[in-house]
């Protein structure tokens, strides 16, 4: 009854009522009302299964002493199967348990991007016999093993299985990521492990490295011993046709272009090409007023078969995948021009100097992204201030650039819900996976992102210190440190603000993390404080159409916004935008444009006439056709930099070169 007397009082009353027959008993009811209403979950401790035992931890790496020295023998001549056979001499330190790990993480995309699928064969050996091993079970990466007494050193063989797509390894050109071609003890800094490697070629093919050679016996290319750290920071090349230029006759420390190519017509290259790239490297060390290594190797591959383009840097080399006409058809490189410069400028931001989060122990250890924003960020500052100083871009083209980093950036509606501090964190879960709404989810803007924020950084520098202090100082303050030295020096977000605060007093700590942490719109501010800003016009820019035909795309991105590939299929919408609007998506194809087929010169017709005829797609997806009405009244809209009037053009001032 106490139960009836509170009853209809409770939320439940009312839909009870309708579910109760009349006549119905207390107990009844109250039944009823007990299974009509949610059920309420409790805890259950000790119910249920529980997880399975660990399996015993890998060792982590300890900054000890590593006896003996890792004999390394790589074999890449079987390009007909795009197989290297790898063998290894490992000292063994105690009998017992050992684990072998293969590498996980890469330096250069800061992501766990070294797959160990690619190993196969894999056997172990204390003499002649065969020790039997096991896969840990959570990390794929280790193999366990049991050292018998008395064994000096166990012997290891596998092969690693390159990708035919990768264009790694071909008769006339081999690349070696000695990374992905070893094992190596887990407990020890890679620092700490001496290694000995020896690299078996194709026949006639000639190598380049940043690694000091012994001695080359036939097609066995003997190096000198080193350690782990540097032998995996130093990747080799080798190739049929192939030419090395000094690119600093000068210098105590020589740096070398090592030019590799598929077709040996492509090795030409124009006397003025190689001045600039002369240039670019005295403008990089009078920036910042030191080296950090014996010989520096920019290893430029021109060859369409090698797959990724672009660039990994390292300490002493840089590697540089570039098109096939890189040197012949100069108007066709507008957009990687400073890709060279940008690896450069890594040995010393990035290499050298490392973020503490970042730099590892070994390449099993987790990376820590949070200071990209400094290491990729201010780097592809440099590239394109270092190819404007150096004449690799002329002036104009880099306006241009600038102008395509700065529209890339200002239309980035995803900032709204994704700082720039949390884009640091891409390269952790986003490496390898589609992005199918790019601008809104965002990805890796700390490049184009960076350039605007170190402009803008260089423009407060010089506003505060009345234009005498600016970016070069800080380089040369805190990259230019121990000259000759090729130990890695560490750096936290404080150490970058306080070296700022030196050169020019201020609190650049809530400042940076203001520009980090927000969601506002000052991300253009640096052009502003530089007397330019970003304006659109209706005819494109050199580099603006060299962007296109690098994408292979029509990019209306900045009028009805949207990217469109030559067969009509969309590429990219912007978010709420006006194609977005219309209900388009990535993946839909446009089959006609106001009732005429599609081509990409009849779509950009139809924009320019936007503003008395509105735009109707016929659109193909999921296999119907409906038609999309595209609410737009403006022209085409192309990126450029404009000048402010009454403002001191300090943008100049930067890009000129140093004497």
């Amino acid at each position: 009854m106490v139960f009836l007397q509170g009853f209809a009082d409770h939320p439940l009353a009312g839909g009870l009522a309708r579910c109760v027959p009349r006549g119905v008993t207390a107990h009844l009811l109250a039944v009823t009302c007990l299974s009509c209403a949610p059920l309420s979950v409790g805890a259950e401790v000790g119910v249920g299964p529980q997880p399975a035992l660990a399996s015993p931890p890998i060792p982590a790496p300890r900054d000890v002493v590593f006896n003996g020295s890792i004999s390394l023998a790589v074999d890449v001549s079987d390009t007909q199967h795009k197989i290297a056979v790898v063998r290894e001499s490992i000292p063994v330190q105690a009998a017992g348990p050992l684990i072998l790990l293969y590498p996980a993480w890469e330096s250069a995309s800061h992501a766990r991007t070294a797959s160990v699928a690619d190993l196969a064969g894999l056997v172990i050996k204390s003499g002649n016999r065969v020790l039997a091993w096991t896969r840990d079970p959570v990390d794929m990466h280790a193999f366990r093993v049991d050292v018998p007494d008395n064994t000096r050193s166990i012997d290891v063989e596998f092969q690693y299985l390159s990708r035919a797509s990768s264009g790694q390894l071909r008769q006339d050109m081999v690349v070696v990521p000695w990374h992905r071609m070893l094992l190596y003890p887990a407990g020890w800094f890679a620092r700490n492990i001496s290694v000995t490697a020896n690299l078996t070629l194709p026949s006639e093919l000639q190598a380049f490295s940043s690694l000091e050679i012994d001695r080359r016996d036939g097609d066995v290319v003997v190096f000198k011993p080193t350690t782990l750290e540097t032998l995996t920071d130093s990747p080799v090349y080798a190739a049929r046709y192939a030419r090395q230029i000094s690119l600093a006759p000068k210098s105590a420390a020589p740096v070398l272009l090592d030019v590799l190519a598929d077709d040996p017509k492509d090795l030409t290259e124009t006397a003025g090409e190689v001045e600039k790239l002369r240039r670019m490297v005295e403008q990089t060390q009078r920036l910042f007023h030191s080296v950090h290594y014996a010989h520096y190797d920019a290893i430029a591959t021109l060859s369409d078969a090698l797959s990724p383009t672009g660039g990994i840097e390292h300490l002493e080399s840089g590697e540089n995948m570039l098109a096939k006409n890189y040197f012949s058809e100069r108007n066709l490189q507008l957009n990687n021009v400073d890709l060279i410069a940008h690896e450069f400028v890594h040995s010393w931001n990035g290499r050298f100097r490392q973020p503490a989060d970042l730099w590892t122990p070994t390449l099993n250890v987790p990376m820590r992204t949070r200071l990209l924003w400094v290491y990729e960020g201010q780097t592809e500052f440099w590239g394109r201030v270092l190819a404007a100083r150096s004449g690799l871009r002329s002036r104009q083209e880099t306006l241009d650039k600038l102008a395509l980093d700065a529209a890339v950036v200002a239309r980035r509606p995803g900032r709204n819900w994704k700082s720039l501090s949390d884009s640091t964190n891409d390269p952790l879960f986003m490496i390898g996976q589609t992005v199918a709404w790019r601008d809104w989810q965002r990805r890796e803007d700390y490049y184009a992102e960076g350039v605007m924020l170190w402009l803008d950084v260089d423009g407060m520098m010089r506003e505060l210190s009345r234009g005498q202090r600016g970016l070069d100082d800080f380089a040369r303050a805190f990259f230019g440190i121990h000259d000759g030295s090729r130990t890695t020096v560490v750096y936290t977000a404080d150490d970058v603000y306080a070296a700022l605060g030196k050169i020019v007093p201020y609190d650049w700590s809530a400042y940076l993390q203001h520009r980090l942490e927000g969601h506002d719109e000052v991300v253009l501010d640096g052009l502003t404080r530089l007397g330019w800003r970003l304006d659109f016009t209706d005819t494109p820019t050199a580099t603006f159409l060299q962007d296109e035909a690098d994408w292979d795309i029509t990019n209306l991105a900045y009028s009805i916004g949207l990217t469109v590939g030559k067969t009509g299929a969309l590429r990219a919408v912007t978010w709420h935008g006006p194609a977005f609007d219309a209900g388009l998506a990535p993946g839909v194809r446009i089959v006609s444009v106001n009732g005429k087929a599609f081509d990409p010169v009849v779509l950009k017709e139809a924009v320019m006439a936007a503003s008395t005829t509105p735009i109707e797609l016929a659109v193909e997806s999921e296999g119907r056709t409906r038609t999309a009405k595209i609410a737009y009244r403006g022209s085409l809209r192309y990126p450029v930099l404009v000048r402010i009037p009454g403002r001191s053009d300090r943008l100049s001032a930067l890009l000129a070169p140093r004497h």
